[in-house]
């Protein structure tokens, strides 16, 4: 395999391709967008779950049918955490199966000319060997409390795959690590660990300061989960923050902290992404790892985390509530070999996602 730079050599899209980013509201497909755009890709088609439910066949088939476009990135998907998966695991499993089925087929049925079909790391065995490698795939047992969420994401590649062997397309499949930036989801009952460390400490460190007004700016902007809404008072959001294990003195955190995670700021992931849509199947194999090769301990995250939110209190580990799976870090030699690797270090990736996090609320204290 000879391999190339993308920064040298850019993307070979027509810039006037006419590109689908599914999914464009979320985490992914909103840093797909901006790489896009940043290119001079303009030709972009959008449409929020409000306009299109990707879940339903008929409007699928129809969309595709009507915009009819070259290229599409498959970032929509139903995400969240260990809570989330293991609470919701009906509408995660049926979710993601019936939008990868719709939207992969809908793709092949009007000729589109590229597919990027993006996936998670959490699809690999429970106990594989580490770093976990493409070929680890359907080798072992799942971990239980994300199992249905992951056989929907397995499925999405095994769909690409027969469509290239039965029908010539040339759809891919990337799975990323664990993700984290702008637009992220921070809801404490259905986010993933990285944003969810993050909204707690900012919380903390908001009822610490006293600072009310910031305190009440953030929970009416930014749903806290648990079917908490509508808080009259900073009382009622002190009274609630303290049942899920947050107060000014002290953060509780789910499990022993000794899990290892491996995070990827998803300006990198868009990177990769846009990197990728050019390649031929036969160059990635059935589907390619997307991460940086390095892990810590989830004990680790939260004391770098919680130190560039500024929180000084005390952070607890709850050994009652489960770890999830042990180690999850990926192989990335396959990806390395393509000529790619990421370029935002992950403290410098939390500070600036934190900042984000305030100037979108108006609300950062100066030391922020």
């Amino acid at each position: 395999m000879t391999s190339r730079s993308w920064k040298e050599s850019g993307t070979r899209l027509d810039k006037k391709a006419k590109i689908y980013v599914a999914g464009h509201t979320g985490l992914v497909g909103s840093a797909l967008v901006r790489k896009l755009n940043s290119l001079g890709y303009t030709n972009l088609v959008l449409r929020s779950s409000a306009e299109l439910d990707l879940r339903s066949q008929d409007a699928v088939q129809k969309f595709f049918a009507r915009e009819k476009p070259d290229v599409v990135f498959l970032a929509a998907a139903r995400v969240g955490g260990i809570l989330a998966n293991n609470t919701y695991r009906a509408a995660f499993i049926y979710d993601n199966l019936m939008i990868a089925a719709n939207v992969i087929n809908a793709a092949y049925s009007v000729g589109v000319q590229r597919l990027l079909n993006l996936g998670s790391s959490c699809i690999y065995p429970r106990n594989a060997d580490q770093p976990l490698r493409e070929d680890s795939l359907l080798t072992g047992a799942l971990e239980q409390t994300n199992e249905p969420y992951a056989i929907a994401k397995i499925a999405a590649i095994k769909l690409c795959d027969a469509y290239n062997r039965q029908y010539g397309t040339k759809f891919l499949s990337a799975m990323p690590t664990n993700l984290y930036g702008p637009n992220d989801n921070f809801n404490l009952e259905t986010s993933h660990v990285l944003p969810g460390l993050i909204r707690k400490f900012i919380l903390a460190r908001l009822l610490a300061e006293h600072n009310h007004e910031a305190l009440m700016r953030d929970v009416m902007a930014r749903p806290l989960g648990f079917g908490f809404r509508a808080p009259q008072s900073a009382d009622d959001v002190r009274a609630f923050l303290q049942t899920v294990g947050v107060t000014a003195e002290r953060v509780l955190l789910w499990g022993t902290g000794n899990p290892r995670r491996e995070f990827l700021h998803v300006d990198d992931l868009a990177e990769a992404c846009v990197m990728l849509i050019d390649r031929e199947p036969h160059e990635i194999g059935e589907m390619i790892n997307i991460g940086t090769g390095k892990d810590l301990t989830v004990a680790e995250l939260a004391s770098m985390i919680g130190e560039t939110a500024g929180f000084q209190g005390e952070i607890v580990f709850d050994r009652t509530h489960p770890d999830g799976t042990p180690r999850k870090l990926l192989d990335v030699s396959r990806i390395s070999a393509l000529g790619w690797k990421p370029t935002i270090p992950l403290r410098y990736g939390i500070e600036s996602t934190i900042r984000w996090y305030f100037q979108t609320l108006a609300t950062s204290p100066q030391s922020a």
